[in-house]
């Protein structure tokens, strides 16, 4: 069963690079966002809008108290968490009310549904300059093709394509029912931002396009394919009706047939630092051929990375997927950019890359499985041929000019070095939350408990922690709602994590510190599913602060900074048509660490730079997971 409460986790918040003259237009539209249209009022994809929240301002106090209990544990003296209480007190007690009087009256001005939504948008996302390869986009591989289907590579492209096609169709009619939880609706506004669109690069900030068109039914539209850097544009329904599988596949097949050598890897130039995509985009604009596929690219439905390798381990398949394989080689043949790119290997198997500013993951696990599920139905429709034929793809070759040339070498050298310089791991317990559930314990808060321990005997037991521990929470209970952050690392984890190495310690004592650890996250998931976490109220604060005034010291206090410092990077989705998950690590001596939780397995991948002891860590989560395991499974049979 899909779980929808997480999201993926936020792009590394860095300080944003200065401003850099181009040639290009790298000023976005002040309404950018309003541009992409929703489906139609009335409509069941949008039915619940107007029932949900705008997104709430905490009270002060909690927010507060919530952070002195999370800066605890990563104070390194007495003398270090008497000072950082004594700032969150003085920042509570004198200018932090005038903030708080300052974002509540930004939430309560007529017409805003979200008083995070701007800030977020820019300081999470379209302000940041490095690449979004490895630091922002994320992958999910799927499942093998279902066997009563044809293997052969075109016809998977075909069928996803196909169904991917039908879906949006669905979207656009407004016939797919609102995400949800149990307890209510969730915001279906990322929605807009699934089909018809592409980040643009710009300075300061990036922005989003939408192609989309108010009124569009689904049947008309281009699906952009990519094969060994060249484009290739397929109209989706020539004929007023969406093309069937067998007549997509012989539009792939051509375009396999067709592009028989490499062609210039211009969609490397995605993957660079913002700034320097920014400069080489307006290097491009400046050929009206370029500037046409440009407008292709963007303007497709969706883009079908038809890649030349044939990746077969977990390990191989996930990095393919994430950053383009050995040395981000086919990073050439991807647009990373576009918000979905399915990803076709010439082993057939697939996977899809998305782009995170303006989307988060829930969405398109949502997409995925209901693509890939009614795949899965030998009812599938397959759709009919026209009676008429269908024009072939039409190749869109680029105008290269020696000033692009060199910008495509530079990137790709780049990107050799960006790929070079990380690691990534897998495991795959051998039980999953049908176990955990009897013995009374949330699957989620195991697993995040088995990543805690792990990591505590990765430093060992004497190093203080370095940085706290992030868990996304989504908020899209409330209107353009979108993550908030679960703060895993409270006192009650870390007596846990130690208890589990020390001697004279009994296994009914180290239950009950599991049990109490278990408790206060699920206390905090629950408030930061109510947007009622500490980081993005203390975030939306310091927004508030104004040119000339001061920022008050408990932001730059050490304990504080290292609360928020993301040494671990977590995140679950879990869907039953995906092999493989993942995304970069936050901080250079990081871990990115997205989890999957199923009935019979947990499944972790371990995203690190190189000079981190990655796999030893992975091997430390293994053995965390069944140590955990066996502490349970003894109480079980005592009672037996």
């Amino acid at each position: 069963m899909l779980r929808l409460r997480r999201a993926t986790p936020i792009a590394r918040l860095r300080t944003l690079t200065r401003p850099m003259s181009s040639t290009a237009n790298t000023t976005r539209p002040a309404n950018w966002k309003a541009r992409a249209p929703a489906p139609p009022n009335g409509t069941p994809t949008f039915s619940q809008q107007s029932a949900l929240k705008p997104l709430p301002v905490p009270a002060l106090s909690s927010t507060l108290e919530q952070l002195k209990v999370s800066v605890a544990p990563l104070a390194r003296s007495n003398e270090e968490l008497e000072a950082v209480t004594r700032k969150i007190g003085s920042f509570g007690d004198g200018f932090a009310k005038v903030l708080q009087e300052r974002l509540e009256a930004r939430a309560n001005e007529p017409g805003r549904l979200n008083w995070l939504e701007e800030f977020w948008d820019d300081a999470g996302y379209l302000g940041y300059r490095d690449s979004v390869v490895i630091n922002v986009s994320y992958y999910y591989g799927f499942v093998p093709h279902p066997s009563h289907l044809s293997q052969a590579p075109a016809s998977r492209a075909a069928a996803l394509t196909r169904s991917a096609l039908l879906f949006r169709r669905q979207l656009k009619r407004g016939e797919v029912t609102p995400d949800a939880a149990r307890d209510g609706a969730f915001c279906m506004d990322l929605w807009r931002w699934m089909f018809d669109c592409s980040r643009i690069p710009g300075i300061p900030y990036d922005w989003s396009v939408s192609y989309a068109k108010a009124g569009d039914t689904g049947e008309s539209g281009t699906v952009v394919f990519l094969r060994k850097g060249r484009v290739w544009e397929v109209d989706i329904a020539p004929a007023g009706k969406i093309l069937s599988t067998a007549e997509l596949e012989q539009q792939i097949q051509h375009i396999y047939d067709n592009t028989t050598r490499e062609y210039p890897a211009v969609g490397v130039l995605t993957a660079s630092n913002r700034d320097v995509w920014t400069k080489d985009y307006g290097l491009l604009r400046e050929s009206k051929e370029n500037d046409a596929i440009l407008k292709a690219l963007h303007s497709s439905a969706l883009i079908v990375c038809l890649d030349t390798e044939q990746p077969s381990s977990k390990v191989e398949f996930s990095k393919a997927i994430w950053h383009g394989g050995v040395e981000g080689g086919q990073l050439g043949n991807r647009w990373v950019d576009k918000p979905c790119q399915f990803i076709v290997f010439d082993n057939g198997k697939a996977g899809i890359m998305g782009e995170h500013s303006v989307m988060d993951g829930t969405p398109t696990v949502r997409m995925c499985d209901e693509v890939l599920g009614a795949l899965q139905s030998p009812s599938f429709d397959h759709g009919s041929p026209s009676s008429s034929s269908s024009a072939p793809p039409k190749p869109l070759d680029w105008e290269i000019t020696p000033a692009i040339e060199k910008a495509i070498s530079a990137a790709q050298t780049a990107a050799h070095e960006l790929v070079s310089s990380q690691r990534l791991s897998f495991f795959e317990t051998d039980y999953g939350k049908n176990l955990i559930k009897t013995f009374g314990v949330a699957p989620d808060s195991w697993a995040q408990m088995v990543m805690q321990l792990a990591y505590r005997r990765l430093l060992g037991p004497d190093v203080p922690l370095p940085g706290g521990t992030y868990e996304a929470a989504t908020t899209r209970r409330f209107q353009h709602g979108r993550t908030e952050t679960i703060r895993v690392v409270k006192k009650e984890t870390v007596a846990w994590t130690k208890s589990m190495d020390r001697e004279g310690v009994s296994a009914e004592e180290k239950r009950r510190l599991f049990r109490e650890a278990c408790d206060v996250h699920i206390r905090d998931a629950k408030l930061a599913g109510k947007a009622m976490g500490v980081d993005r109220h203390l975030f939306g604060l310091k927004n508030m602060i104004k040119e000339g005034e001061s920022v008050p010291e408990m932001y730059s206090d050490p304990v504080y900074a290292r609360s928020s410092r993301w040494v671990l990077s977590t995140s679950q989705i879990s869907s039953p048509h995906f092999d493989v998950y993942g995304w970069g690590e936050v901080v250079p001596d990081g871990f990115g660490l997205p989890y999957a939780i199923y009935p019979d397995k947990l499944m972790f991948t371990v995203t690190s730079r190189k000079e981190m002891p990655n796999e030893k860590f992975s091997k430390e989560i293994a053995r965390a997971a069944e140590d955990l395991k066996d502490l349970f499974t003894s109480e079980h049979k005592s009672k037996l």
